[in-house]
């Protein structure tokens, strides 16, 4: 599932790539979820309005419209935007061919083409994403905007803050607390076992038997990793493309995600185990993170 620091890629990406241009045709297929718009609506907002902007929050983008109206995109765990041009192609998001294939296919739910004859192609192997669209002075009061959690990349979210937000969840295990996006906005899968590894916290640990101490250089783990994936591109291996041609290579400098059966970087002689927590395949090094510590 595309995380965080993939769909800043993505933002980042679009941005230098979309902006300025305008919208002349949209086209989709006949998945209700993918893109679930009235007709008039679209021909009324978005064919003939120019792309002003593109940000994100969380795992959401916006693209924001000249009339005033926004494309707000869900990746969920398939998704990818993939832009073509004359000179330029672009894309990111889930790993699949589709990132470098010919496009459309069986995939792609959603067609933009601008008035550069450049498109933009939203696929999704499974139809969970969605691109929806929302008048822009709506969309901090929609489900998700008024749920998820701060940012942790953000300045302001301080070890204080953080710490008072989690031990909200306090009877809950490290992992699970992380994930949650209504503590943080963000954190998936890679980055919750990355963070947790440097912090050397066992992820089934439940929050209130971590001191404060630990849960402030938590935080510092988990900007350090998702920081460190946005400036390499994300943590896609295959298939990754971005604005520059470059692919993603994050998971090149991965401590312990993905590495089971490996020696941890830290004991030679240790390696790393796969376990399950929170429902999820998670990835330890049991010197380094203790089970004694999981209670």
């Amino acid at each position: 599932m595309p995380e965080l620091p993939e769909v800043e890629t993505v933002c980042r990406g679009l941005g230098s790539l979309i902006v300025g241009h305008t919208i002349r045709l949209l086209s989709c297929d006949d998945s209700p979820r993918s893109f679930p718009n009235i007709k008039t609506e679209v021909d009324l907002f978005v064919i003939g309005a120019s792309v002003m902007g593109i940000r994100r929050r969380a795992k959401l983008l916006m693209l924001d419209l000249s009339t005033g109206y926004s494309l707000v995109v869900h990746l969920k765990m398939t998704g990818q935007l993939v832009y073509r041009g004359d000179t330029q192609d672009f894309g990111a998001g889930h790993p699949s061919d589709s990132l470098v294939g010919e496009l459309p296919d069986k995939s792609t739910r959603v067609i933009i083409e601008f008035n550069n004859n450049s498109k933009l192609f939203f696929n999704d192997q499974r139809k969970f994403g969605w691109m929806k669209l929302y008048p822009t002075v709506e969309i901090p009061n929609i489900d998700f905007m008024q749920k998820v959690g701060p940012e942790p990349l953000e300045k302001e979210f301080t070890a204080k803050v953080f710490i008072s937000r989690i031990r909200r969840r306090n009877g809950t295990t490290i992992k699970a607390a992380i994930l949650d996006q209504t503590v943080l906005a963000g954190v998936g899968n890679i980055y919750a076992d990355e963070s947790l590894w440097g912090a050397k916290i066992h992820p089934a640990t439940r929050v209130k038997n971590i001191s404060d101490k630990k849960l402030a250089l938590l935080l510092k783990e988990i900007k350090y990793v998702m920081g460190l994936s946005i400036e390499k591109g994300g943590s896609t291996s295959k298939n990754y493309v971005d604005a520059e041609g470059n692919k993603g290579s994050y998971m090149d400098f991965a401590r312990v995600f993905q590495r089971n059966g490996l020696a941890c970087s830290r004991h030679s002689d240790t390696m790393i185990e796969k376990i399950r927590v929170a429902g999820r395949g998670t990835h330890i090094c049991p010197v380094c993170q203790p089970e004694t510590e999981a209670n």
